[in-house]
């Protein structure tokens, strides 16, 4: 932790921002001449993100080997992409440069089909073929799911099944709700129909319940939306839980990650601090998010040890992933890549957005950090609760605005197909 907080005091500069417009999934051009490669965004270069392959042809032309792969060989984390979007072969670049896995949802799905003419054929097939627009929106993201699971597939069977996911939400109308997430999670699983989806369920407290079940039922959860230490360790048990109730006798092909969250939690502890205002307060502006991370990383080597746990992995059960979410940096004077670098380790995943992944393949650290300097993480971890931060105030904030948020997104993009096929319906008249 002391390398990731004291960055903060001469922050490099960030990755220049990506207009609304442009969040489409990166392609990586490669110049040979240079012995670098160029990351476009859309097709279009993205200078100066200017990203050093860090290995080498023997015939001088650049691999495209990236800081990526190191983090997976050196390290054992995997490094996943924080969007989709159509056409979905613009992933196999990104494949190439060592990303291991997609996670979406709602908020993903209503930039890329609300900004996106690649949706419009299918959706006027489905609104002809008589299909409502949630029914069409669900048709759309399914296709991108499977087609994106395809792609991802080969690291899927090279890794049995360790890697390679691709990740879709529920309905986030389904937040408060434990048996309709039950079904809608068994419905997706079912028509997707591919061995390497994760289902994503939110960790708010009526889901919980809905994890075990999900879980119990032979069915791949990531599990989102997960703000603090205590929620983690009931989503923790929820998926040892649903392990032990699956009666299973091979365990090896049930796997999942839990989303811990992290830039969203510095966002809301920053306020609080410049609330507070004393020097004590602003001096741990931008520590809270990688401490509680760091604490809950133990937490994971507690759990996913002792008598409980290996009985469970002796019927080929894999540990719940730690996956970092929430890793584009949101405030500009912290280093772009802070929430990547500081918790690097193994058995870990961190889903980036397009900013931290060209920010991380540009110029970051590949090097242990996720269980270094635990004792300041815990440091700061009581220095805020001193200061009055209750971190299950934090908790309980954060898990509202992110299931609002995607509440929103969603209700927004239905409103948008209505529309759109409301227009069709009119035009074919």
């Amino acid at each position: 932790m002391t390398g990731a907080v004291s960055k903060l005091a001469a922050p490099r500069p960030a990755a220049p921002p990506l207009s609304p417009a442009s969040l489409r999934t990166p392609a990586l051009a490669f110049a040979p001449s240079a012995r670098r490669f160029r990351v476009s965004i859309a097709g279009r270069a993205r200078s100066p993100i200017v990203a050093m392959a860090s290995a080498k042809e023997g015939n001088g032309a650049p691999t495209k080997r990236t800081s990526l792969h190191d983090l997976y060989e050196q390290q054992g984390l995997s490094p996943w992409y924080d969007n989709l979007c159509r056409p979905v072969t613009d992933l196999l670049p990104l494949i190439a440069s060592g990303v291991r896995g997609v996670t979406s949802n709602p908020t993903i799905f209503q930039k890329a089909i609300s900004s996106s003419s690649a949706y419009d054929d299918q959706f006027k097939q489905l609104i002809s073929a008589g299909k409502d627009a949630e029914s069409a929106y669900w048709e759309l993201v399914i296709k991108d799911i499977q087609d994106a699971c395809k792609l991802f597939e080969p690291i899927y069977d090279e890794t049995d099944g360790a890697d390679g996911y691709v990740s879709v939400e529920v309905s986030p109308r389904l937040a408060n709700d434990t048996q309709g997430t039950v079904e809608a999670a068994k419905w997706l699983h079912k028509v997707v129909n591919r061995p390497n989806v994760y289902i994503k369920i939110p960790a708010t407290a009526e889901c919980v319940p809905s994890i075990r079940e999900v879980i119990s039922n032979g069915i791949s959860v990531n599990v989102t939306l997960i703000f603090s230490i205590a929620r983690y360790e009931a989503v923790i048990d929820a998926y040892l839980d649903g392990l032990e109730a699956s009666g299973l006798s091979d365990l090896s092909r049930v796997t999942s990650v839990a989303s811990f969250f992290v830039s969203r939690v510095d966002s809301l502890v920053d306020k609080m601090l410049e609330k507070i205002g004393t020097p004590e307060a602003l001096a741990l502006r931008g520590k809270a998010a990688v401490a509680q991370a760091k604490l809950a990383n133990q937490l994971y080597q507690k759990k996913f040890s002792g008598p409980r746990w290996e009985a469970l992995a002796k019927k080929g059960a894999k540990k719940q992933r730690l996956l970092w979410a929430s890793t584009g940096v949101k405030n500009p004077a912290y280093p772009d890549t802070l929430y990547v670098d500081s918790l690097i380790g193994p058995d870990t995943v961190n889903t980036m957005p397009d900013q931290a992944l060209l920010a991380f393949i540009d110029h970051g650290t590949v090097s242990r950090t996720v269980d270094a300097n635990v004792s300041e993480a815990e440091g700061v971890y009581s220095a805020l609760e001193k200061l009055g931060i209750d971190w299950g105030e934090v908790g309980k904030q954060l898990e509202l605005e992110g299931v609002d948020s995607f509440k929103k997104s969603f209700d927004s993009l239905l409103v948008s197909l209505q529309e759109k096929g409301n227009s069709l319906k009119t035009a074919s008249v």
